[in-house]
């Protein structure tokens, strides 16, 4: 659908500042790509950096996601958070680089240990930074899951669906990963 008839569509008005800046973007405004960009850039690298190794993964994800946002905006429906709909194509390219990066292993559930919960207050103890290196050193497979079940609030299936593995192996990367960052995180407390 055009931008034009879906903001008819949605009796949406013209001169709303964001209407303004994606019709500027449709229209390949640079004053307006700059604008989308920086004005999600933080939140947006934030998605990106749970998702990769590095901060230079994350600004290659980040950068493709914004490629797909610009080539996708005619897309976008007038009257939905614009910013619900960059995170989701964020998220989305993320695990395309993850796909593209790692082949899939399945894991075994019952390789899966149980993990009782620590203290009450344990994540307050640590940087925003720490929490996000230590998420950054899991294994790619374990990071992902993480990511769209702890953070995103995948279901498992969700997750499954998504990765292209089973329910089961959801679950198992998801323990495994929280007892590699308890462990982990316990190590950098104990410095």
């Amino acid at each position: 659908m055009d931008i034009a008839l879906n903001i008819a569509a949605n009796n949406a008005n013209a001169n709303d500042p964001e209407i303004q800046l994606i019709k500027g973007c449709l229209n390949e405004e640079r004053w307006a790509q700059k604008k989308l960009y920086e004005s999600n850039y933080g939140k947006m690298m934030g998605v990106c950096l749970r998702y990769s190794n590095n901060s230079e993964d994350a600004r290659d994800i980040l950068n493709e996601g914004f490629v797909k946002v610009f080539r996708y905006l005619h897309r976008y429906k007038i009257g939905t958070s614009l910013n619900s709909w960059i995170r989701r194509i964020m998220i989305n390219t993320a695990i395309d680089f993850y796909r593209k990066a790692v082949r899939h292993r399945t894991e075994d559930i019952e390789q899966a240990q149980y993990t009782p919960s620590g203290g009450e207050d344990a994540i307050s103890r640590y940087s925003t930074q720490e929490i996000m290196k230590v998420i950054q050193q899991l294994p790619p497979s374990y990071r992902a899951v993480f990511n769209l079940y702890a953070i995103e609030g995948y279901s498992h299936k969700e997750v499954a669906n998504t990765l292209g593995i089973s329910e089961s192996t959801s679950r198992s990367n998801l323990v495994k990963a929280r007892t590699k960052l308890k462990v982990m995180l316990a190590k950098l407390y104990a410095k």
